[in-house]
């Protein structure tokens, strides 16, 4: 998976995809999403690396069917807190 984590004032924000959905574009039920190499695409990293950075952000911006799982594992997502647009799952969560 690719991750990519970018700095906003006091915020850290986790950017995460799916390495197979980088630079594509998905439609459906009246919403978009684009997986920008510019947003998403930084260290290619192993789960138990995503899991880490997972610890250390304020906001998480997630897309496709392996970072929605393991974050669904590991307790930051809810699974009724998933949508799928143009048949890929994305989630944007803000920790608190």
């Amino acid at each position: 998976m690719f991750v990519r984590i970018h700095t906003h004032g006091n915020e850290r924000i986790l950017a995460a995809c799916d390495e197979d959905i980088i630079g594509m574009t998905f439609e459906g039920g009246g919403a978009r999403i684009k997986v920008s190499e510019s947003f998403y695409r930084g260290e290619s990293i192993p789960a138990e690396a995503f899991i880490e950075r997972m610890k250390s952000v304020t906001i998480m911006n997630l897309v496709g069917e392996e970072v929605i799982a393991i974050a669904i594992a590991e307790g930051k997502v809810s699974p009724d807190n998933v949508m799928e647009i143009g048949g890929v799952k994305h989630a944007q969560v803000v920790l608190l």
